[in-house]
């Protein structure tokens, strides 16, 4: 017989002899050469799954770090403006908050469709402001609007900050069950979801949240803030 060299570990070793062995005897198993070929492909099937998974793994972390980093490109924003205006978003209602988010996606599908601002500034301003309304958007829907401005700085940045996190933490969620998929889509895909998002959220104020099968509008927002951050990511210069 020829003899066969190749790296396993032990166990496969004792395994494939064993196998051999019976065969040699009469007990109708395959021979070593089989054994050991099948054995070469499972091995190197096994090294394409790891470096597939290894490669999967690579690409969400880069993902969590460039969200991440969109993240904190917003949050110095926010917390820029919070010192100039004080938290005055507080007086929004929902219906004009809503209005305001619609304003800038529609901008951003403006200047996809004309490829062209009279005014300077591209889309991805627009994706950034999109991510604080809709962390906005959440703080108020958990503490209402008000007439008069009633929460600190801090206050507000500590609210900024938890609802920043369940993003990072919805987006890691379904990332993991989409495969990387939004690194697929287009850009301006991102923007009609969200121009989607926009007109549901509108929907709902209007029937005074009474849905029968509907995700809430703090669900909507989650989107709104998860597709503009791919958005920013993608129009990173």
């Amino acid at each position: 017989m020829q003899k066969v060299t190749f790296c396993t570990s032990k166990a496969y070793l004792s395994l494939i002899k064993s196998y051999a062995f019976d065969f040699y005897i009469g007990k109708n198993k395959p021979p070593l050469v089989i054994l050991t070929a099948l054995f070469l492909c499972f091995r190197k099937n096994d090294v394409t799954l790891h470096l597939i998974t290894r490669r999967s793994n690579m690409s969400t972390e880069i993902t969590e770090q460039q969200f991440k980093d969109v993240m904190a490109e917003c949050r110095t924003l926010f917390e820029k403006k919070l010192h100039d205006y004080g938290a005055s978003w507080r007086i929004l209602r929902p219906s004009s908050l809503t209005d305001q988010l619609f304003i800038k996606a529609k901008r951003i599908r403006s200047l996809e469709i004309k490829k062209e601002s009279l005014v300077g500034e591209g889309i991805r301003p627009e994706f950034i402001a999109l991510i604080n309304y809709g962390i906005v958007g959440l703080i108020q829907l958990e503490r209402g609007y008000v007439d008069k401005v009633d929460m600190s700085a801090k206050e507000a940045m500590a609210l900024y900050d938890q609802h920043a996190r369940e993003a990072l933490e919805l987006m890691l969620k379904k990332n993991h069950d989409y495969d990387e998929a939004w690194r697929s889509m287009r850009v301006s895909s991102y923007t009609d979801f969200i121009l989607t998002k926009i007109q549901r959220v509108k929907e709902i104020e209007d029937l005074a949240g009474e849905t029968l099968v509907s995700e809430g509008i703090d669900s909507n927002y989650m989107d709104i803030i998860n597709y503009s951050v791919f958005g920013a990511i993608k129009t990173h210069p």
